[in-house]
C-alpha cells in the first residue's frame, strides 16, 4: 500500500441525492475546498520552471477544466478516511499529467482552440508545445519522486506510459474504421481510463485504504473512465456544439474509430461501410447529417448507451466492498450523473 501523509481531514457529508437533475458542481461540493487547494498548488508550480519557460507552463496549468481527475482523487480519499496533504499532492500530479497530454493532443489533432482559447501549439508553435508538454510530464514525475516511498512515482510513471501508449496505438489505427470492439476498448482504457483509475487508487491508498479498498477504487475509476470516453465519443456525433464546446464530427474527420461507428459497420452493408471510409478527410456539415441518418437507422446511440451503462453498473458494483457512507454515495451519484448526460444525447 502507498504510504499516507498527514492526518486526514474529513469534509462534511455531501447532500447529493440520486435525483435525475443533479449537476456536476453539486457532486463536487464535498471536495470543493480540496479542489481549491489543488488549483492553488498547480498555479504555484509555475515558479519551479525557468523564467523563460514559465509563461508556457502557466498557460497550460491555469486553464483547467472540470478538474474531474482531481475531484476523483479527493472523493476516493473521503470514502476511506478523508483527504490529506499527500492526497492533494497526488491530485496536483495527476492533473499535471492530464494537462500535459492535452498539450500534446492538440498538436496531434491540429487543434486551434481548447476551452475557448488558442491552444498552446497555435499560440507558440508545435516545437514549443511538444517541449512544454515534456516539461510538464518531467515535473510531475519530480513531484511524485518527492514522496517518502517510490510507490507513488512508480504508479504515476506506469499510468503516464500507458496513456501515451494508448495514444500511439490510436495514432497507428488512424483511418482504420474497422477496429474490433475489443481493440477500441483497449485504447480508451489506456488513454482515458488509466488516469481515472490512478486518481481513485492514489486517493484511496494515501488516505489509508486497505489493499482491497484501493483495488476496488482503482477498478471503479477504470470503469468510470471507460464509460466517460464512450460518452465523449457519442457526444462528438450526437451532441450539440454548445454542450461539446467544439465542432462535432472531429473524430471521424480525423480518422478515429469510435463505438457508434463500429456498431454501424457491424450492422450496415458494405456500401455504407465504403462510404463511411470516404468521409474521412472530406468532412462537412452535410456529411454529418448523412452519418447521423445511418446511425439513427441502426440505433447505434441506444446500443452505445447500453454499453456505457454496463460500465457504470460495474463501477457501482466494485465499490460495494467499501463501507456504505455518504462519501461512497457520491461516487455512485457520479455514475448516475454520467448516465443522465448520456441519456440527453440525441434528444432535440
Amino acid at each position: 500500500m502507498i504510504a499516507a501523509g498527514t492526518q486526514a481531514t474529513s469534509l462534511p457529508d455531501s447532500p447529493i441525492t440520486q435525483s435525475t437533475g443533479v449537476e456536476l458542481t453539486e457532486i463536487f461540493l464535498s471536495v470543493a475546498p480540496f479542489l481549491d487547494g489543488v488549483k492553488r498548488q498547480l498555479s504555484e508550480q509555475v515558479s519551479a520552471f525557468d523564467q523563460e519557460i514559465a509563461p508556457y507552463a502557466e498557460y497550460a496549468l491555469t486553464r483547467q477544466g472540470k478538474q474531474l481527475r482531481a475531484a476523483l482523487t479527493g472523493l476516493a480519499a473521503n470514502c476511506v478516511g478523508g483527504w490529506n496533504e499527500s492526497v492533494t499532492s497526488a491530485a496536483v500530479i495527476i492533473e499535471m499529467v492530464h494537462l500535459a497530454t492535452l498539450v500534446h493532443d492538440d498538436i496531434l489533432d491540429e487543434a486551434e482552440v481548447r476551452r475557448g482559447l488558442p491552444t498552446l501549439a497555435s499560440k507558440w508553435g508545435n516545437s514549443v508545445a511538444v517541449l512544454a508538454g515534456d516539461c510538464l510530464f518531467a515535473h510531475s514525475l519530480k513531484l511524485a519522486a518527492d514522496f517518502p516511498t517510490p510507490d507513488v512515482c512508480r504508479a504515476v510513471s506506469t499510468a503516464t506510459r500507458n496513456v501515451c501508449s494508448g495514444e500511439i496505438i490510436q495514432s497507428h489505427r488512424k483511418g482504420n474504421l474497422r477496429l474490433s470492439e475489443a481493440e477500441y476498448l483497449k485504447i480508451i482504457r489506456m488513454k482515458t481510463g488509466e488516469l481515472f483509475a490512478l486518481a481513485c487508487e492514489l486517493g484511496g491508498s494515501l488516505a489509508d485504504a486497505t489493499s482491497d479498498e484501493a483495488q476496488a477504487l482503482r477498478n471503479y475509476g477504470m470503469a468510470l473512465g471507460t464509460a466517460y470516453q464512450i460518452y465523449d465519443d457519442c457526444l462528438d456525433l450526437f451532441g450539440a456544439e454548445t454542450d461539446a464546446g467544439k465542432s462535432l464530427g472531429t473524430d471521424i474527420a480525423g480518422g478515429k474509430a469510435t463505438l457508434p461507428l463500429l456498431l454501424l459497420q457491424d450492422q450496415a452493408g458494405p456500401e455504407i461501410t465504403t462510404q463511411l471510409g470516404q468521409m474521412v478527410g472530406q468532412w462537412d456539415e452535410n456529411q454529418l447529417n448523412i452519418l447521423r441518418g445511418w446511425l439513427s437507422e441502426f440505433n447505434t446511440l441506444e446500443q452505445s448507451q447500453s454499453k456505457l451503462e454496463a460500465f457504470l453498473a460495474e463501477a457501482r458494483e466494485v465499490i460495494e466492498v467499501i463501507e456504505e457512507s455518504a462519501h461512497r454515495d457520491v461516487l455512485e451519484t457520479l455514475t448516475r450523473f454520467l448516465a443522465q448526460q448520456s441519456a440527453r444525447l440525441g434528444v432535440s
